[in-house]
């Protein structure tokens, strides 16, 4: 579909939509701040999906609108900026600026895949480095930069066995967008999760009971798809016969060294990663949020003594438009609850749904989202407010539901242009990758097997943990 015809047909449908909610008689019983919440939340939904227009920008005029309407507060839209899940973010960022300074990323994966021996032993081992990159890297995108260097070297060494190289790249965005969920720093997309849940539920999840809930799936998701990317785009000669990566092939794509003593620096920023991961993962013991957490490690980095990283260049990593996204969103969430539309919205569903084919229904729509949805914050920030009011009209527990929802719309697989990590992996220069078809195949596969696992884990493994399917 051409771009002309996506902004007609997204204007066509948002204008229609606003002109049936401008007749009162249409929809008696709803509110006009609902009325005017949906028409905005229309307008905002079809300009992400059918204009190039900034995500962030639509997401503020969204905001502004609301607010210059008295549907919400100043405090309520400027508020969110004030976010803990904002600054813990800021801070994580702050964090990874400091641990890429040192290279210790380079030195992981030169230990990490100098050890395989065999394809399938380099795939998951690769998949394994990949999903630890959860913890030191926020954001999807960025770990993908993190980990094209190390891809590079990889192909430099098996340049002669072009499908294994083809696979591999289309190894690396896969399992950073499948891992992502592991944290909460994961994806934008969770901490908007976690904002909705707060303030239509009252239910706070913190970095302790999302990497509960979330590692599990994240490790079981991530060698999963690495055997169904293994299986898709190799023969079975092609996996035959030994690998051999050296620290040394790693070594030519980096300029910090990845063997030999460590440097003071390395050494500091390792203890200091370690130190805010475990004091991250053992919160219910010292009762100090992550936020703070992240806070005081972020000033550790970048303090002129102790750190690896001015403060200045620190921030310059931060993506202050995802965060005036995330808080827009988050407002907007705000408005759909509080006005009573998202409670309107799902009043007109079915009623004797049971819990299990509900949670089949919002992963099914999670899981295809992408297709219309590109941005994955944005497809949290639509989703998780109609599927949290809903889940509580069909007797779901509310948070099984809404992660359920965030755990399904990570994959974003089906085309280049489905998410960033993708998208990087899908054009390099002399290096062979993988083309539209070998992305169809795969999600062919990946798509309801990662679907089914989601389902396995809200409705068999998260109950054990503490999230009961049902109230």
């Amino acid at each position: 579909m051409t771009l002309n015809l996506r902004l007609t047909a997204a204007l066509c449908v948002a204008l229609s939509l606003c002109a049936l909610l401008a007749v009162p008689a249409n929809f008696p019983g709803l509110g006009s701040d609902a009325r005017f919440t949906l028409a905005v939340f229309a307008l905002a939904t079809c300009a992400w999906i059918g204009t190039p227009i900034d995500d962030t920008y639509i997401a503020l005029g969204a905001g502004l609108a609301l607010t210059v309407t008295g549907v919400i507060s100043n405090d309520t839209l400027f508020g969110t900026l004030g976010d803990s899940t904002v600054w813990l973010l800021i801070c994580a960022f702050v964090l990874a600026a400091a641990v890429t300074r040192t290279g210790l990323a380079g030195r992981a994966a030169a230990f990490l895949v100098g050890g395989a021996r065999t394809v399938r032993q380099l795939v998951h081992l690769t998949t394994a480095a990949l999903v630890v990159t959860a913890f030191a890297v926020p954001a999807t995108s960025g770990r993908a930069a993190l980990a094209l260097p190390v891809f590079l070297a990889l192909a430099k060494a098996l340049a002669d066995r072009k499908r294994l190289v083809v696979m591999l790249a289309l190894l690396f965005p896969t399992v950073i967008l499948l891992s992502a969920v592991a944290t909460l720093i994961g994806a934008g997309a969770h901490l908007i999760t976690v904002s909705v849940l707060w303030e239509t539920t009252g239910e706070r999840i913190g970095f302790t009971e999302w990497l509960l809930l979330g590692l599990p799936l994240a490790v079981a998701s991530s060698h999963l798809a690495a055997e169904a990317v293994l299986l898709t785009t190799t023969r079975r000669a092609d996996r035959k016969g030994a690998v051999r990566i050296t620290a040394e092939e790693i070594q030519r794509h980096t300029d910090t060294p990845v063997t030999g003593p460590w440097t003071q620096a390395e050494t500091r920023c390792a203890l200091l990663l370690g130190t805010v991961v475990v004091l991250w993962c053992s919160e219910p013991l010292h009762q100090v949020p992550p936020a703070v957490v992240a806070l005081i490690g972020a000033v550790v980095a970048a303090s002129p003594v102790l750190g690896t990283v001015g403060l200045k260049d620190a921030l310059k990593t931060v993506p202050w438009s995802l965060l005036l996204f995330m808080a827009a969103t988050m407002a907007m969430g705000v408005a759909l609850a509080d006005s009573g539309a998202a409670k309107w919205l799902v009043s007109g569903l079915p009623s004797g749904v049971t819990p299990m084919v509900f949670l089949a229904v919002v992963i099914a729509v999670s899981t295809a989202a992408h297709l219309i949805l590109q941005s994955r914050s944005a497809r949290s920030s639509v989703l998780v407010p109609l599927v949290v009011a809903a889940a509580v009209g069909a007797g779901v527990n509310p948070v099984a539901a809404a992660l359920a929802s965030t755990a399904a719309a990570g994959f974003c697989h089906t085309l280049p242009a489905s998410a960033k990590p993708v998208t990087l992996f899908s054009d390099l220069p002399g290096t062979p990758t993988y083309t539209p078809r070998d992305l169809l195949r795969l999600s062919a596969v990946l798509a309801p097997l990662t679907a089914l696992l989601v389902l396995f884990f809200a409705t068999a493994v998260w109950p054990l943990l503490g999230v009961p399917l049902t109230r």
